[in-house]
């Protein structure tokens, strides 16, 4: 099976093809082999004669065993890498690369490829015969990720590459994709000239709206007009073509659909390296939109120039030295920290308002629309680096690539947050975001654990993303979830306190000492507990001595202040002293909600000397987010266990057999299934037998037994009366089995009784996010329980142990009321054997396994339901950029 072909990003921000030799390559690579200098020639073949080369090049188009990969920009054929089968799971590689293109990743993104395609064959390993001097080759195997060894002396040397486990070099290959990203993205996240395509004469229409935005809100860099009249709009002369002058960084078009084509086709022969598509009437209009949706973009990546949208709002770079407002709904905010990227015009122009409002400060916006090309994944990773961003929220109705999105985001979030709210959970926000962007909404459990695993902070709206992200932005991370609520009225302190419980924050009991201090400074005698209650007559000292106290203590880890304004207080004065406290004490967080002052808190805000939120609630729910956010920081993170090449490879050939003898639905009988879940470690307790032999096996195994028809096809066994359990001799179970109704011959599964939690495992794949791995409440009640979470695989055990403990019957495996605790490590290694299982072979369409029962000793699993389906294929080389 051949590989795809995959946009790929070279070190220079440049765009490639990877994509498998074709027959009609020979005169490309004749060429290739053809115009290289002598030295490479020497490098690779170890003589300087082309004879050699060439008959190389006809070795690699007639050789089906050969594995071989090119890599393309535009028309021409730029390197070649090729895998040579030298044992059954090592493959001796070679590549050769264009003398221009050396040095910008060509030869390191094919390698990378060339694994990926050799481990979907069963290899391990990769040998190479390297000259000592060619140092360039020696630096992309070493810096590939792979485990590397090297031997030999003299002027040859002999390298080994490990490529079983390919996390490491996931990890590598990611990081030069980030800073790859940056070099590509700069055009549009840092433009220092942009060409507006679209504006009328008078300046009317969203061409004229977003001229006069940029131009308004003080564009750093040269701003250049394109009409094909040569009219110029208001003082602003105008180009006929882009190339009729300078090239610029960035194009915005907003002209009518049937005119973005030539407008982009003029935009690249002016040298732009990035365009907006401001344009609507494309992918969201139906199959015509999405037919020119996809022309531009293949004629964007073609010609190596990065697309946003189309049917979008525009872009804001809010840097200091840049300040470009390109959208034609935005006024441009404050600057500051925060990356924003929106795959809904009004849910950008929305958050921008409450964010605006909210004081926080806008680094960059991105309103992504249509998503053609560029996307969150592209841009967090060209966020990842930036010194000027310390915070990312997106805005997103789809994933282009879910598992990178997983990545991208979890390294990401690492270094600084991520938050993100979907729209398109409910049936009819799916109905309405594909009618705005034509994309596929994502189930709203999947994404939650897209999201857990990636260290994703989610909301459920733009106001809450607005309410968390004011506190990412202002105040540091808490280092635990103890929170304490001070307040000058009892009863909204009570609230906030109930609001923190809501959101995961401990309202902790403050000790003796603490109590001890706060007493003399609060006049009522139940007032130093926790929550504080400081009394209406507070003054502004008073409640500052009473934050300074606390934070002080050691004893919490963050500080509400719920501060409400009465004909006794003066709300400004306790906000300047609260604003001290909050310098005096840099580590904690420190919240304030002022209550009936609304100027006092809008000029604090603003001036950004304290974090100010306008409820309770919304507080509590902020710091809760972040406190969790900052748990998920703090995990050791554990190490994904190495795939193994050789049982994928065989797994799929085995899935493969099972599908040709599969009736039409796909279900594959126990005893098969329970073989392919065994090479991953997965046991179907009991074992499969032909009815008439069903006593016999259950003597041997031992009593209390259950038996179950087996056949491939029987779904519901409970309900169709097909299982028999408790059963305490051979003619109990002869009995029961004569009952099944069934064959002599047919098949029965016969198993030990065995106790402990019942939990269901199984295997999804969603159309968007893939495969995921469900862990839910066990038994025949497990449709009617909501108790339920979703993995995204691959995932380690220690990442399932935290997903178990967020589900109810954690206490159930903890042992619940003396009960002995359960094997739930044992759980979780099943899960993860499931999600191995659900990334090597996708033939896996459906797994069930219901019941798991959890004891102290271990899981049994008790029964299994698989069905396999043609799947999308494993060995394609890695989409760097969404298709």
């Amino acid at each position: 099976m051949s590989p795809r072909p995959a946009d790929v990003l070279l070190s220079d921000g440049s765009v490639a093809v990877v994509r498998p030799v074709a027959p009609g390559d020979g005169p490309a690579l004749h060429d290739l082999h053809a115009s290289v200098c002598d030295d490479s020639i020497f490098l690779r073949f170890f003589g300087t004669g082309r004879r050699a080369a060439h008959a190389y090049v006809e070795h690699v188009l007639a050789s089906p065993e050969t594995l071989s990969l090119v890599a393309c920009e535009g028309d021409r054929l730029v390197g070649l890498a090729t895998a040579e089968p030298t044992a059954t799971d090592t493959y001796e590689v070679a590549f050769l690369v264009a003398d221009d293109r050396r040095g910008h990743g060509v030869g390191t993104l094919l390698l990378e490829h060339l694994a990926d395609l050799a481990r979907s064959r069963g290899a391990t390993g990769f040998t190479a015969e390297v000259l000592a001097d060619n140092h360039r080759m020696l630096e992309v195997f070493t810096g590939a990720g792979f485990e590397v060894v090297r031997t030999g002396g003299g002027g040859e040397c002999q390298v080994h590459l490990d490529i079983v486990d390919g996390s490491r070099a996931q990890a590598a290959a990611d990081l030069r994709e980030f800073a790859a990203e940056r070099r590509s993205l700069r055009p549009l996240l840092a433009p220092r000239s942009v060409a507006v395509y679209g504006a009328r004469r008078d300046g009317s229409g969203i061409g004229g709206a977003v001229l006069a935005a940029i131009r308004r809100d003080g564009f750093a860099g040269q701003v250049v007009v394109v009409r094909p009249d040569g009219a110029p709009v208001g003082d602003l002369p105008a180009r006929r073509r882009l190339e009729d002058g300078p090239p610029v960084d960035l194009a915005v078009l907003a002209v009518p659909v049937e005119r973005v084509r030539a407008a982009l086709e003029d935009a690249i022969a002016g040298g732009a390296g990035a365009a907006v598509v401001v344009s609507s009437g494309f992918g969201e209009m139906g199959p015509e939109g999405v037919v020119l949706q996809q022309e531009i973009g293949r004629l964007a990546r073609r010609n190596g120039v990065r697309l946003v949208g189309p049917n979008c709002l525009g872009v804001l770079d809010n840097a200091p030295d840049v300040r470009l407002n390109a959208t034609f709904g935005l006024a441009a905010p404050s600057s500051g920290g925060l990356a924003l990227a929106s795959q809904s015009g009004g849910v950008g122009i929305a958050l921008v308002d409450l964010l605006g409002r909210a004081g926080v400060g806008l680094h960059t916006f991105v309103s992504l629309g249509n998503k053609v090309d560029v996307s969150g994944n592209d841009l967090l990773a060209a966020w990842y680096d930036d010194p000027d961003i310390t915070c990312a929220a997106l805005y997103l109705e789809s994933f282009g690539n879910a598992r990178k999105f997983l990545r991208f985001a979890r390294a990401f979030g690492e270094r600084k947050p991520v938050v993100a709210v979907v729209g398109g959970r409910s049936a009819g926000g799916q109905r309405a975001g594909a009618s705005h962007t034509a994309a596929s909404a994502t189930p709203a459990l999947g994404v939650e654990a897209l999201f857990a695993q990636a260290g994703v902070i989610a909301c459920q709206d733009a106001e809450e993303l607005a309410e968390t992200v004011t506190v990412l932005v202002g105040e540091p991370l808490p280092q635990g979830r103890r929170l304490a609520v001070v307040s000058n009225a009892g009863g909204l302190g009570v609230l906030a306190t109930d609001a923190a419980d809501d959101a995961g924050l401990d309202v902790v009991a403050f000790s003796p000492a603490l109590q001890g201090e706060l007493a003399g400074r609060v006049s009522r005698t139940t007032g130093w507990a926790n929550p504080v209650d400081a009394g209406a007559g507070v003054d502004a000292a008073g409640l500052a001595g009473i934050a300074h106290t606390v934070l002080a203590s050691g004893e919490v880890d963050a500080l509400l202040v719920v501060l409400v304004a009465t004909d006794t207080n003066d709300v400004a004065a306790a906000l300047d002293e609260l604003a001290a406290i909050r310098s005096a004490h840099p580590g904690r967080p420190l919240v304030v909600v002022p209550v009936g002052a609304e100027e006092a808190g809008r000029e604090a805000r603003t001036s950004g000397a304290l974090t100010v939120m306008g409820s309770g609630r919304a507080a509590a729910a902020a710091l809760g987010r972040a406190a969790a956010y900052a748990e998920w920081r703090r995990r050791p993170r554990d190490p994904m266990s190495p795939g193994d090449p050789a049982r994928a490879h065989l797994a799929r050939e085995e899935a493969a057999a099972l599908l040709r003898d599969a009736g039409p639905d796909g279900w594959i009988g126990p005893a098969a299934a329970s073989r392919m879940l065994d090479r991953f470690g997965v046991r179907l307790l009991g074992e499969v037998v032909p009815a008439d032999r069903a006593a016999g096996t259950a003597a041997r195994i031992g009593f209390p037994a259950a038996v179950k028809a087996a056949g491939a096809d029987i779904v519901h066994r409970t309900e169709r009366g097909l299982v028999a359990t408790g059963l305490g001799n051979r003619d109990e179970v002869a009995a029961a089995v004569a009952g099944f109704g069934t064959a002599r011959t047919a098949p029965v599964l016969v198993q030990p009784m065995v106790a402990g939690v019942e939990i269901a495992l199984g295997v999804v794949r969603d159309a968007t996010l893939g495969p995921l791995v469900m862990i839910a409440d066990g038994g025949v009640a497990t449709e009617l329980s909501d108790d339920r979470i979703l993995l995204v695989p691959p995932f380690s055990v220690g990442e399932a142990m935290v997903a178990l403990r967020r589900m109810r019957l954690w206490p159930r495996l903890a042992g619940f009321r003396g009960a002995p605790p359960a094997a739930a490590g044992d759980l979780a290694a099943t899960a993860v054997a499931l999600g191995t299982l659900a990334v090597e072979v996708p033939e896996v369409a459906e797994l069930d396994l219901n019941p798991v029962v959890v004891g102290p000793d271990g899981v049994a699993v008790v029964d299994l339901k698989l069905r396999l389906a043609h799947g999308v294929p494993v060995d394609q080389p890695r989409q760097l950029r969404p298709s």
